[in-house]
């Protein structure tokens, strides 16, 4: 933000994003799986579920280590967010994240379980895998935090304008704060004592 610009903007977690669809993705993917252990398939059950287990390693390393160095570079880059800035709750966060993406959610489960009469298991993997990835992203966001001593955010309009990913084309920059800002821990986790703002 330019000198003397006193416009308020609103900021969210750059952890609480990026960890906002680890939980469904896992869980619909469980799901879909789940459902796909009882269905044949083509290929059966046990070539299903072995290409599961490849296609969810293979996920959880796409997603984990995918556009590091972006999130480092802005990382790096991020000013210190003003007094004007207003920080967003966690559970603002993961809602808005959550609601925007929720018919992608669906039918990305639709079509693991569908996938089931194909390749049992697989699609359903697939998914847990992403929802894992994300999650150790989070994970690796928290460890940057801490050894830095400053908390990750990224402006909502600019979140907004670029379908909820925290570290997409139209993000320019990140804001940091202090370790105990917000009400969301490193890695974006609930807080388990209270904050100190």
């Amino acid at each position: 933000m330019a000198r003397g610009d006193r416009r308020v903007q609103g900021l969210a977690r750059v952890a609480v994003v990026v960890r906002a669809g680890a939980a469904p993705l896992w869980w619909l993917g469980v799901c879909a799986a789940g459902v796909g252990l009882l269905i044949p398939g083509l290929t059966g059950r046990r070539i299903g579920v072995m290409a599961g287990a490849a296609l969810f390693i293979v996920a959880v390393a796409v997603v984990a280590y995918g556009r590091r160095k972006r999130y480092t570079a802005l990382a790096r880059a991020a000013a210190r967010a003003g007094k004007h800035d207003v920080l967003q709750d966690r559970a603002v966060s993961v809602r808005n994240w959550r609601r925007g993406h929720r018919w992608w959610l669906l039918l990305a489960w639709l079509v693991a379980l569908l996938s089931s009469f194909a390749v049992p298991v697989a699609g359903g993997m697939l998914l847990a895998g992403c929802g894992t990835g994300l999650r150790l992203k989070a994970a690796w966001l928290g460890r940057r935090e801490r050894d830095g001593d400053a908390l990750l955010w990224v402006r909502v309009d600019w979140l907004a304008a670029n379908g909820g990913r925290p570290a997409g084309k139209a993000v320019r920059a990140y804001r940091s704060t202090g370790i105990a800002a917000g009400d969301a821990a490193p890695g974006g986790a609930r807080r388990r004592t209270a904050a100190l703002v």
